[in-house]
């Protein structure tokens, strides 16, 4: 690819560095030198505060947690995505984008001294069995972790271990507490979590985030789906949180044309450096609809913003979070890092994608939800004042985030009680480890949907699991709640069984789909085109 698409960072901040050098006046010297005194005072009273403490204070000090106070409070007054990360937390990011682990699949932080689980890693053991975003970790076998000060990176040992080996996390769910018995396994960094073909026409990818594996997993999935006669993909963005810029760049160049501008960052220390495609893309006569959520952030609006901009496709979803900033890492040789925002990126139109720095800045998501944002395009905030328009000129506003061009909202017409109680208990999950625990010889065997719809069908999965919710959970659902209830939970069931078949994610993907509105707004858009 030519040099313009991935120009090295590192040439970026040279550049920053001999310009700011070379274009020093002589005129301009007595005045840039008092400012460069008055910013070194500055900076000196923060070494000066710290030695006055170590030399004066009543009792002794610990060095390295004081320094790691004064980091992470300075960072503190940037921007919300500037941030240290002590040598655990910079491990975990390192190998959540580009490495492979042994364990149980989530993530977590402890803000209260009790861990927190913020996400589970798609197609993980803990997934699989029915661990979800929001429980509270209270013990690891009989270790209790939770309002005993016990220690994040001692949680993670625990956890932790070889594949093939057991553990039991207790967890807080509610009011509830429940033990899940978890196989550990090797928890790869997919980006590509699946892809098949809908129809005879209509190829599906989902990327989870932009990894270093990125784009040879989704070069791999498009090059079998094209081999089976795709002329229009659903490219499913929804929940991605982003990751490597080049990433990006390499999966917007397959369906640009020469001379596209993909994205431009821009700083107060960073020149403007734009990447435009080259016109080498293998994917740029294909059809496009790109889904995303409230939870698309950075990588993935990135690429949201190209295509929307230069008209490639159409963005079907709710707006995304609005994440738009580069960030430069920093590292330390204790292992603790820093990750700097340097700049910020813009869609080809010229709109901004990082929102602005609001006082519940951290809380915006839940406030879309209480807003209604979620739930109607009517709700949206817009900041119709700053005003872009894509390469045919339709406008498309600025203001932080991708609007999509189909609104989908979140539906909930379908949520009965009986399908809520599941919903919070995970029964659903437990039900389908327990379907693997029952089936395991037979499930291991199907390597097909036909004969996967043909076993799910026989063993009655729908009655099976009514049966199971009311013995494990006591939920009983009136036959009018189920009848309710069961066209839109029984495709979430032969989903969630068949994921545990060698299929895998494909086939939790390729059952749930048919009640997944999103996929549905954007297929029905493609028919209408």
């Amino acid at each position: 690819m030519k040099k313009n698409l991935l120009l090295p960072l590192l040439q970026v901040v040279l550049a920053a560095l001999i310009g700011a050098l070379v274009t020093l006046s002589v005129v301009k010297y007595n005045e840039s030198r008092r400012l460069i005194r008055a910013k070194y005072a500055d900076w000196r009273k923060l070494n000066l505060i710290l030695e006055m403490v170590e030399k004066n204070y009543v009792d002794t000090i610990d060095r390295s947690g004081m320094t790691d106070a004064a980091v992470v409070a300075a960072l503190a007054e940037l921007d919300p995505h500037s941030v240290y990360l002590p040598p655990v937390k910079l491990e975990q990011s390192e190998e959540e984008l580009s490495g492979n682990f042994e364990g149980i699949g989530i993530q977590f932080n402890v803000p209260n001294d009790t861990a927190v689980v913020l996400e589970v890693i798609a197609g993980g053991p803990s997934e699989k069995v029915g661990l979800m975003a929001g429980d509270r970790l209270l013990k690891v076998d009989d270790k209790v972790i939770a309002g005993v000060k016990f220690p994040q990176d001692s949680m993670v040992r625990r956890m932790k271990g070889p594949s093939g080996t057991k553990v039991t996390v207790t967890v807080k769910r509610g009011s509830e507490e429940i033990p899940f018995e978890i196989t550990r396994g090797r928890i790869p960094v997919h980006s590509v979590d699946a892809h098949f073909m809908i129809d005879d026409t209509t190829g599906y990818i989902r990327l989870s985030k932009f990894a270093r594996t990125t784009y040879a997993e989704f070069k791999d999935a498009f090059t079998g789906l094209s081999g089976k006669g795709m002329t229009r993909l659903l490219f499913d963005l929804r929940d991605n949180s982003g990751g490597y810029l080049d990433q990006a760049l390499l999966l917007s160049n397959e369906f640009l044309s020469r001379g596209d501008t993909i994205v431009y960052m821009e700083g107060l220390h960073r020149p403007r450096e734009v990447y435009r495609a080259d016109g080498n893309g293998a994917l740029r006569e294909v059809g496009l609809s790109v889904l995303i959520s409230e939870n698309s952030a950075s990588s993935s609006e990135i690429f949201a913003g190209a295509i929307q901009d230069n008209d490639r496709g159409t963005i079907v979803g709710r707006r995304s979070f609005g994440k738009g900033l580069v960030q430069e890492p920093v590292y330390f040789t204790d292992g603790s890092g820093v990750r700097l925002t340097v700049a910020r990126f813009y869609t080809p139109s010229g709109r901004c994608i990082q929102k602005p720095y609001t006082a519940d800045y951290d809380y915006d998501i839940y406030k879309r939800y209480s807003g209604g944002e979620i739930f109607s395009a009517d709700s949206v905030k817009l900041n119709t004042s700053d005003v872009h328009r894509t390469r045919s000129g339709r406008i498309v506003y600025g203001g932080g985030g991708i609007m999509p061009d189909i609104f989908v909202p979140m539906d909930t017409t379908r949520a009965t009680t009986f399908y809520v109680d599941c919903n919070r208990k995970a029964t659903q999950m437990r039900f389908a480890s327990a379907m693997f625990d029952k089936y395991t010889a037979r499930l291991r065997e199907i390597g097909d949907y036909t004969s996967m719809d043909a076993f799910l069908s026989r063993i009655d999965v729908a009655g099976q699991f009514r049966a199971f919710a009311l013995d494990k959970d006591g939920l009983k659902a009136s036959d009018a709640e189920w009848k309710e209830t069961l066209p839109y939970l029984e495709p979430q069931l032969k989903a969630l069984v068949a994921r545990y078949s060698p299929l895998g994610e494909n086939a939790f993907y390729k059952y749930y789909l048919p009640v997944d509105n999103t996929v549905e707004a954007a297929l029905q858009e493609s028919i209408l085109k």
